[in-house]
């Protein structure tokens, strides 16, 4: 699992003029939740950078005044019309506390519909799971080899013991569906008949 360093400074004052004076700084704040306390502290925008603008999952071991803590990005906020990052909120992560993360989904293996022409879609792109710190991965592998052409693979399917996944479980991941091609190559066939 890939983690992100953050160098952070603890925030005393929360109003909105220190908020202002330290985003004018070219800083973001951020807020760590779950420890018994809401830790508030600011740090660089480029600091965010790789756990914000990614799509891979990944641990921020963030540091204030000496004390390291680790944790999960739970939402971010932008400036709507400068696009500029302005918060971050994360959650420190416990050993024996379950937590709820978006893992992205990796699809693996070549479908038996695509290798008969149809189109692959995949149409879920990350999966709300339940787990323990520790089974917390980058991506949840969903292998496709079994995939007929015009089928699903749902969240049902999916299957990890270490997951409580959260989806609505008849939610499609992956399909193969017909291309138009395919379609007008069997309806030729049909007419020539």
């Amino acid at each position: 699992m890939k983690s992100v360093a953050i160098q952070g400074q603890l925030r005393e004052n929360l109003g909105k003029s220190a908020s202002r004076a330290i985003r004018s700084e070219g800083k973001a704040l951020g807020v760590i939740y779950g420890s018994g306390k809401e830790i508030h502290f600011s740090a660089p925008v480029l600091a965010f950078r790789d756990i914000v603008y990614t799509q891979e999952f990944k641990i921020a071991e963030i540091t204030i005044d000496g004390t390291t803590y680790k944790c999960i990005l739970k939402d971010t906020q932008f400036d709507p019309i400068t696009d500029q990052l302005l918060h971050v909120d994360f959650l420190v992560l416990e050993d024996n506390k379950k937590v709820i993360a978006n893992l992205p989904i990796k699809l693996v293996g070549q479908s038996v519909g695509v290798k008969v022409g149809g189109r692959l879609e995949q149409r879920l792109k990350y999966l709300k799971v339940r787990t323990l710190p520790e089974h917390l991965v980058s991506f949840v592998e969903v292998d496709i080899t079994e995939l007929q052409l015009n089928s699903n693979i749902r969240v049902e399917d999916v299957k990890n013991d270490n997951y409580e996944f959260m989806n609505p479980g008849r939610q499609p991941v992956a399909s193969v569906v017909m291309t138009r091609a395919l379609r007008q190559a069997e309806q030729a066939e049909k007419n020539g008949k």
